[in-house]
Order: C-alpha cells, then structure tokens, then sequence
C-alpha cells in the first residue's frame, strides 16, 4: 500500500484558498460565548475594543448593556457610542440600537451586546442577530454576546436541566456564521458569589435568580454544554485545517472509534463491543461497511444480515457509512484518516489460513498501514463461526449453469481456433482462448471464468499442441505459454468482472441522480402539497418500481392521503395504523424496520425542523423490505419532498401575511381617507339641525337653505357609504349582477334624476341612437356606474361646463362615453385614478377617491371595460363597453297572429 505523506490534496487546497478569498471579502464575526449571565462575556468584549482602539483600528459601540455593572460601565469610556434609537410601546419609550445610524456611521468594528435580544416592535428586523446580518452584509465586522441557554438546538435541553423556558433565541447557522468564537468561562462558585456581591442582578433580581436559574446544579449543566458546544466547533476547524492541508496522520485530540462490519453474524457482537468502547472514552463512533467493486455482488442473505448490522449499530448512536473501493482496507484507512479517528475495531478472522494467502489479509493489511490508529482485533465464541453464503449469480443463475456455459464457449472457441487454422492457416490461435475468458468473465461468476482458463489452456494443448489429442507436451516451450495463458486468463476474468460490477454499480448511482435530479426538478414547479406529493411519489414507484402513497399531516392528528402511485391506491387499517404511529413519533416502521415489521408497508416521516410535514408508504419488492441503500435513497428522496413541503406552508404562510398586512394598510388608509368625508357633511347636518332647533329661524328662506343643506349633505353621506358598501362588496366577490334587459336611456335617465341638484345650471348633451338595443345589465349598480362618472365630471370641471354622454355601437359592443371641458387628467395617470383612494390634486374639490374604482369594478363585474383618456381640445373621457347579447324572442301580442305548432294538438 502507498505510503501516507502530508502533502495536500490539490483540490482540497483549492478549495482553501477560495474560502479565505471569500472570508477575506466579507466582514469577519465575533462571539463572545458564555454559559450564563455575569461570567464577564460583556466585559471582555469591551476589554478586547479597548485594545483594538489603542492600536488605531476603528471601534464603536452599537449597544452594549451594563445591567447596573459599575466596573463594565467604566470600560465604555473612551469609545465612541452611537445615539439609540427611541420607540414607543405600551406608553414607555424604549431605547433601541439604530441600525440605520450603525449603517451611515460603517466603523470597521462595531459592537452589539446581546445577540439574542428580540428588538420593540416599530423596528427593522424583529431580532437582533437579523440586524448582525445585515451588517456584515453590508461590509462592518461585529463583536457580540451570547449565551448557551440562548442557542435554538440547545433550547429544550436547557427548558429540560433548568425548569426555565427560554424564549429569545438564536439560529444555530447564526453561529455557525461566526468566523471566531471566544469561550468566556468561570468556575461556577466564583459566578454565585458574584450573583451574591450584586455584580450581576440587583439585589432584588439577583434573590429571585439564585432561587430559580442560578443553582449550582443547573450552573455546572450549562458549563457543560458550552463547553461541549466549543469542543463542536474546535473540532470542526480541526477537522477544516486537516483537509485543507492534506493531513493523512491521526491527531489524537479527540478519541473517535470506527467498527468495521460485514455479513459475518458475529458483526453484531462487534457493533456492540464499539458501542462500549466508544461510551468508556466518551467518544463519537462509526460503524462502516465497504463494498468491494471489483467482487461480485453479496448474495441475499449476506445483505440482508448487513443491513440488519448497520441498523443495529445505528439504532446503538453510531453514525453509519457505506464505502466503495477496490480495495477494502485503503477504503477503510482513508476513511479513517479523514475522520481523524483514533481507534478501529476489527473482528478476529475465522476463515482458512489460504484464503489469506491468495487473497491477502484484511486484519495485516489494516493493521500495517494504521499508522498512529490503534487496532482492535476482538475474537467471539468459536461455535460462532459465519456460514458463507454462496455469492450472488448475474441473473439469478445456478453454478451448474454457469459451468455449462464456460464448457460451451470453450468448446466454440476451440472449434472456431481449429477452423481458422486449417482455413485461414493462422499458426497461433492462443489470443482466441483469450477471448473466450474474456466472454465467459462478462456472462458468468468468478468460478465460472477460472474453469474457463483452466479449459482453455486444457483444449489448447489437447487440440493445437503435438503430439495432437493428447496432454503430453514434448516441447518445453509450450509449458510457459501454458502458464501465461492460464494467468493472463484468471487476470482478464478478474479486471472484467470487477468492470462489470464497477458498471453496474455506476448504473445504480446513475439511477439515484437520476431520481433525485427528476424529483428536485418537478419539486421546484410544485406549487402546492398536492403537486409535491404527486412528483414525491412517483419519483420513489419509478425507482423501486414499487406502490407508494403521500400522506398528508392536516393537524396533529390527521392524515390525508393526497397522491398514489400508481393511482388509486389506499391504506388497510393496519397500515394505516402504521402511517400514525410514524406521524406521532417521527421515526420509519413497518416492514423492514424494528417498530411493526410484521405489516406489508414501510412507512417514513417527512420532517423538517422536528416537525413531521407528511408520511409516505411505500409496498417494498421484497419481503425483508428495502436494503440499507434504497433506504438511503428513499430517505434522501424524502428529504427533499420535506423541504419542497415547508417551502410550500412558508410560502403560503407569506401570502397570508401579506394579505393581512395589505388589509391593514387598507383599513389604515381607508380610515384615514374617509374620517375627514365622514365628519364634514355630519358637521353641516349637525350645525343646520341645530340653529333650526335652537336659534327658532324665523325668516323662511333661511330655512329653506338650512333644509337644502343637510339634505344635500345627507345626499353626499349617502353616496360616500354606497361607494364604500359597494367597494367592500366588490373586493370581496360577492356581487353578482342580477340582469335585466333594460333600455340605456331609462338607465341613464335614473341616474341624471338622482344628480338633479349637482347638474343644475350644466347643459347635458346626451345622444343615444335609436338603434342601441336592450342591454342585459343590472340596472341599478350601472346606474350607480352613470353616477359616479357624472358626480366626478361635476366636481372636476367648473360650474355650468357642459357634459355630454354618447352611445355607440362598435361590433358586438356598446361604447358609451362620458366627456367633459375641465382641466383633464394629468399625464401619465390614466390608470392610477382607478385606483383606490386616488384622486386628481385639484383644490377644493371633496372626495375619498373611491368613485371611480367602483365604477370600473361595475364595469368588469358586467365584463366590460372603463378606461379613461384626455379629451381632444381640453377636458378628459371616460370609454365604457358593455358586450352586446341577443335579447330573447318578443311574446307575441294579443290577437295577433299565432305560429303553428307541429307535432301535437294546440
């Protein structure tokens, strides 16, 4: 085996340099990280800007709470501090940090106490660490604080160890995030007696703390925690450096255990064994399992009692991996030495001495080149031998078989030697048996290729070696080409078959991407769960050629079956049984699983962030249920139906949102927009009321105009709550047209009367052709339409302009447009005043802009169409079209003449 160097993999370093390229372009983050309150995390952070400030480097402060702390507040003297930012909430005013402030200030360095903090409503970003990103987004490195108990995977731990739920917290990729991480810590004792002198609560607080979160207990857990969070991340950048930088040697910084399995039964005992191993040193593990690519495939009992080993060891805390190679030990040291693992356990061979011999040792060669890495060698009970299973046979075939058919090719391949010696008078026909190996080795097993050498090199000499039809060799000449033809063929064999395996194992990885590229695909047009389960199952069926069925999670007890494949397939009681219990519990049952193997289906949860989105039930092909590879696909199939799934509910849950905020900028604006329209025609009724009621108003024409008054007043009131029923009433989809075939100018006529007061003193030019037929319209929401056009061309032109209204007909439509003299629309508003609370700035003219767009909801509620333009010569036009039906038959008159009727009595 090639010895291990320290040189570093070309595309590893690559890929370093880019990561410091990219880390040395973006703003650098820093976590000042402890286990509670006043271990002195805010103090350090000053401490360390303070030093930074006396070398030059720019440093300001965001916001950094003292909590009373007389000695952390002196640490801020001398730094710049930026003004916060004053909200309102609930009747105080809370200082906030400004992060627009922090932006136009862009320090190099700027810190931001408290990461977790939740900001006061009115804010930019509802927490704090959200306003950390958009700084070193916008190029400002950050220090900040944070606390263990505040870190989001860590949260039901600490609800669990403390009896106190945290509710800030922060995103574990927030502190991934984080380019440095600086562990502030302190002996818990030292903690309680600073909790005692008043250093960090006051005396009040401080009671209240030591009776709840601050005991000693639950001090010495959260250490615990962070100090096992910090191992995490100093073991991730070990982990980082040693790849970046090629290191094939074993640090001992950390004991990390890899148990080897295979089929052999007493694999169990030694998944077990690792699992104890592992546990004394406090260790993480891994179980793997190598397939070898240039053997053929284990028969299906040897794969059925792998997998049942992985899952054992899985079930055990283990992390499991599958590895190929050529070679089983390179695989299993590579593996080792990039996983930096310390110890690797191996199980004692049981098989003959030979074996090893002819096909080398796994224990030697594993132990030899371990290097730094022990060696576990453990040995079971010797009644434990394993039983070999005989290898798996292409298609299925029976030694026997496969023995036949390499006696067949060798006995064509000698008859075609024979035929091209004596026709084509080819001396040397040795590379023809060559080629009959080869084509033996690509249909048939191992075996069947080394008897295929064997009966080459056996017909070679019988037929073609003299003395003819014998085994007697009289040169001994032949008795080296008789070797290097038997070796040659065992070595054809052998590389065929490891290139036919390397083939199929290269067809099913095509057949993952495949399946997984296909589902990705259509999982990005999914718009709904339905299109996702729908694209989820028939990616699995086609894969594993297998029934499959996407169950849905309405609530947490309800599941809806949503897609099948093929279609129309359903769930048994039991089965059904089986799909509940994985929605409770978020874990895989059913066939080939530990939890209900018994019923026919395999059922896995679909789970993103703990939540279990939908169940998909799977009919496996076999009866032992998928092997640890499909289940691998299917799981990472899964996986991206999972996070299409939430993609989906967050995504409708932003459209909710929206729809909430635009009605609530709706009601905002309508309130603020009608409030003033509201109040002024209540003023005027409530004042004219009033001196009629109070003052006694004697003269008659005083009176009179007092009446004119609050009726027209009340008009206007009237007209403005219509426009607001009928808006509300249209927006919601609601109103539908109750037709009638009415003739335009009793439509027209109704609503000129309901404006007798506005159009007084205005000449109206109203030309309706005779040849305008009956239109099918609701009358009365068309004649509120004629009104809003004609009280908006009286508000908007000065008194006695002229208005004229024109009908027309234009192929299977009606035109009717309203035309005034005013001063028109301003350019490039034609459509902005159709919509809501939009109008024309014109002074003193009074509405809430709500006319228009109800008009045109009338319009396209009828399904025509209300545009508007500026009118030739001065002054706009409102177009509507209205399609044209056929009215129905007239009935016929009284006396009049009768058609026949045919085919009965009349």
């Amino acid at each position: 085996m090639t010895p291990s160097t320290d040189r570093p993999d070309p595309d590893a370093l690559l890929a370093r340099v880019r990561a410091e390229e990219a880390r040395e372009q973006g703003a650098r983050f820093k976590v000042f990280f402890g286990f509670a309150p006043g271990v002195g995390k805010t103090y350090r952070m000053l401490q360390v800007a303070r030093d930074l400030v006396a070398e030059g480097v720019d440093v300001a402060v965001g916001a950094v709470e003292t909590h009373g702390r007389y000695d952390t507040a002196g640490l801020l003297l001398g730094l710049e501090v930026l003004p916060r930012r004053a909200l309102p909430h609930h009747g105080r005013v809370l200082d906030e940090f400004d992060l627009d402030a922090a932006l136009a200030r862009r320090p190099r360095i700027l810190l931001l106490d408290e990461l977790a903090h939740t900001n006061a409503p009115g804010s930019r970003h509802a927490k704090r660490w959200q306003d950390v990103l958009e700084l070193l987004g916008a190029g400002i490195e950050v220090y900040t604080t944070l606390n263990v108990q505040h870190v989001e995977s860590l949260n039901d731990v600490v609800a669990q160890i403390t009896h106190v739920q945290v509710r800030e917290t922060v995103p574990d990729s927030v502190l991934d995030r984080a380019d440095e991480i600086e562990l502030v810590d302190v002996a818990p004792e030292e903690l309680l007696e600073r909790l005692r002198e008043g250093k960090v609560y006051i005396p009040e607080q401080a009671a209240l703390a030591r009776e709840h979160f601050f005991k000693r207990g639950n001090l010495l857990a959260l250490r615990e925690l962070a100090l096992r969070r910090m191992a995490e991340r100093v073991d991730e950048d070990v982990l980082a450096f040693r790849e970046a930088h090629g290191v094939q040697r074993a640090w001992a910084t950390a004991e990390r255990v890899l148990v080897c399995v295979g089929p052999a039964p007493d694999s169990a005992r030694l998944v077990r064994a690792g699992r104890r191993i592992a546990a004394g040193l406090r260790a993480p593990w891994f179980a793997a399992a190598v397939e070898a690519t240039g053997r053929p495939p284990l028969p299906e009992v040897d794969r059925d009692r792998l997998e049942a080993h992985l899952r054992l060891a899985e079930s055990l805390g283990a992390e499991v991996v599958r590895l190929s190679g050529v070679h089983v030990p390179d695989g299993i040291l590579e593996f080792a030495r990039r996983k930096n693992v310390t110890r690797i356990v191996l199980g004692k061979p049981r098989h003959p001495r030979w074996r090893d011999r002819l096909r080398g040792s796994l224990v030697d060669e594993i132990i030899r080149g371990s290097g730094e890495i022990e060696v576990h060698v453990l040995s079971g009970p010797e009644d434990d031998a394993p039983v070999r299973a005989a290898p798996a046979r292409p298609g299925g075939e029976t030694p026997a078989r496969e023995y036949l058919r390499a006696a067949a090719v060798m006995g064509v391949t000698t008859a075609v030697a024979a035929a091209a010696r004596a026709l084509l008078h080819v001396p040397d026909v040795e590379m023809l048996f060559l080629l009959g190996v080869m084509v033996v080795a690509l249909t048939s097993g191992r075996r069947a290729s080394i008897l295929a050498a064997a009966l080459a090199v056996a017909c070679y000499d019988f037929f073609f070696v003299p003395p003819s039809f014998t085994l007697d060799v009289t040169d001994a000449r032949y008795v080296l080409t008789f070797a290097m033809m038997l070796g040659v063929g065992i070595v054809i064999g052998t590389l065929t078959l490891r290139l036919r395996e390397q083939q199929r194992a290269a067809v099913a990885r095509e057949r993952r991407t495949a399946a997984v590229y296909a589902l990705g695909k259509e999982l990005a047009a999914a718009m709904d769960a339905t299109g996702v389960g729908t694209a989820c199952v028939r990616a699995v069926a086609e894969a594993f050629e297998c029934a499959a069925l996407f169950l849905l999670a309405r609530d947490r007890d309800t599941l809806e079956p949503v897609a099948s494949a093929p279609p129309g397939q359903s769930l048994g009681t039991g089965e059904l049984a089986v799909a509940r219990w994985v929605h409770e519990h978020g874990r895989p049952a059913g066939r080939g699983t530990d939890t209900l193997p018994g019923e026919p289906v395999t059922c896995l949860p679909l789970r993103t962030f703990g939540d279990v989105l939908a169940v998909i039930a799977l009919r496996p092909p076999r009866e032992r249920g998928f092997t640890g590879e499909q289940r691998e696909l299917v799981e990472s199939l899964g996986r991206h139906a999972a996070v299409a799934l939430d993609r989906v509910r967050l995504a409708d849950e932003a459209r909710r949102a929206a729809l909430r905020v635009r009605t609530e900028e709706l009601r905002s604006g309508l309130l603020s927009s009608v409030s003033h329209d509201l109040r002024t025609p209540l003023a005027a009724i409530t004042g004219a009321g009033t001196l009629l009621l109070d003052e006694g108003v004697d003269d008659p024409i005083i009176r009179r105009e007092l009446m004119t008054t609050m009726v027209e007043e009340a008009e206007r009131l009237e007209r403005l709550v219509s426009n607001l029923l009928d808006m509300t009433r249209l927006d919601a989809g609601v109103v539908e047209p109750k037709r009638e075939w009415v003739p335009l100018v009793e439509v027209v006529g109704s609503a000129m009367n309901r404006l007798e007061r506005p159009l007084a003193g205005r000449p109206i030019d109203v030309i309706i052709p005779d040849d305008v037929p009956l239109l099918s319209i609701d009358p009365i929401l068309i004649q509120q339409l004629f009104v809003n056009l004609l009280e908006n061309a009286t508000k908007y032109t000065p008194p006695g302009t002229g208005i004229a209204l024109r009908a027309g007909r234009e192929g299977g439509t009606l035109v009717i447009e309203v035309a005034d003299r005013g001063p028109g629309i301003p350019a490039g508003q034609e459509e902005r005043i159709f919509e809501r609370f939009q109008r024309a700035a014109r002074p003193g003219v009074r509405g809430v802009g709500l006319g228009l767009p109800v008009a045109r909801a009338i319009a396209q509620a009828h399904g025509g169409r209300l545009t508007a333009a500026n009118r030739p010569g001065g002054g706009a036009v409102f177009r509507l079209t209205l399609p044209v039906l056929t009215p129905p038959p007239a009935p016929p008159e009284p006396g009049g003449e009768q058609p026949p009727v045919r085919g009965g009595v009349a």
